[in-house]
């Protein structure tokens, strides 16, 4: 039982550790005079990954790769069946010429490479930043393009609620996020290695259910609430968004910190189901131009089947 609640445990203060990790960043960014747009898609971006980039390097670096891989492959298929499909049940998602021009073609090129570097079975230190630079290059281009929106509501309040903190508090949360993630890191990735081994079930699996599904929360929570709120407009351009930054800045990152080991099973399965939920989006958004309910069951159904099909 004690595994459980540590895992759990884990999780919480791994997402915690993120949100005041943001909140430490932005405050310190607007002191440095860094203006609002430029944190939302640097710092704010960034950090609301960094539970999965913790996860991720913290497995590597104990050699379980396949819990590193599992948590971005399995991330990636939550935010296309799981994510955007229960946010279509609730309000229809419109879908913007430029996603479909950019945004959507950016995701399937990133996936289609993360394929590709991983099929003789490692990714290495030069694969490593091969992606990095990618994500470098990506963010440059969003920040430069003029086909960028925006930020998101969970930017613009991650922004709001930090500009009156003062120097002690800014660090301190920045700080504190650090620890928390090192520490939530750590007791979810162990405990979750204690569960796969006591049970019999693969890191792999581990890796693309529990803790993929665990760190995907807030991108969940934030798209329901979004969905509430009748404001969807940003909402696909944040789930791809998400995808691609997974693989380039997660995935680079921890390759350049320790080379990843792939699983056969991953190029035989999930990375074929990650494409197939790309490929399969496509013309789910081109129908009506929008992702309405039957276009949100359709996904979600494919996520169940796949959820099946792994257990």
């Amino acid at each position: 039982m004690l595994p459980y609640f540590l895992l759990f445990l884990g999780l919480a203060i791994l997402l915690y550790g993120g949100k005041i990790l943001v909140d430490g960043a932005t405050g310190i960014a607007l002191k440095l005079g860094m203006s609002s747009g430029l944190i939302g898609i640097t710092i704010v971006a960034f950090g609301t990954s960094a539970p999965e980039l913790l996860v991720s390097v913290n497995a590597a670096l104990k050699g379980n790769s396949d819990i590193s891989i599992g948590n971005v492959v399995g991330s990636n298929i939550a935010n296309i069946g799981l994510v955007l499909g229960i946010s279509g049940l609730f309000y229809p998602i419109l879908i913007k010429r430029s996603v479909l021009r950019f945004d959507y073609v950016a995701t399937l090129l990133v996936t289609l490479l993360f394929y590709g570097l991983s099929y003789n079975g490692r990714i290495s230190l030069w694969e490593g930043i091969i992606l990095f630079s990618g994500f470098v290059l990506l963010n440059w281009y969003l920040f430069k393009s003029s086909t960028y929106g925006g930020m998101d509501e969970s930017s613009v309040e991650e922004i709001e609620g930090v500009k009156d903190h003062n120097w002690i508090i800014t660090i301190t949360l920045l700080l504190g996020g650090i620890v928390g993630l090192y520490i939530g890191s750590e007791l979810l990735v162990n405990n979750a290695i204690l569960i796969s081994r006591k049970f019999g079930v693969s890191e792999r699996v581990i890796g693309i259910t529990i803790i993929a599904i665990g760190t995907s929360l807030p991108e969940l929570i934030t798209s329901i609430i979004a969905a509430l709120a009748k404001k969807t407009d940003m909402a696909i351009g944040n789930i791809l968004g998400s995808n691609m930054m997974n693989i380039l800045s997660i995935i680079g990152i921890t390759a350049i910190i320790n080379p990843i080991d792939v699983s056969p099973e991953f190029i035989r399965e999930d990375y074929l189901w990650m494409i197939g939920f790309v490929v399969i989006l496509l013309p789910l958004m081109l129908i009506k131009r929008k992702i309405s309910r039957i276009e949100g069951l359709v996904l979600l159904i494919g996520y169940t089947a796949y959820m099946i099909y792994l257990l």
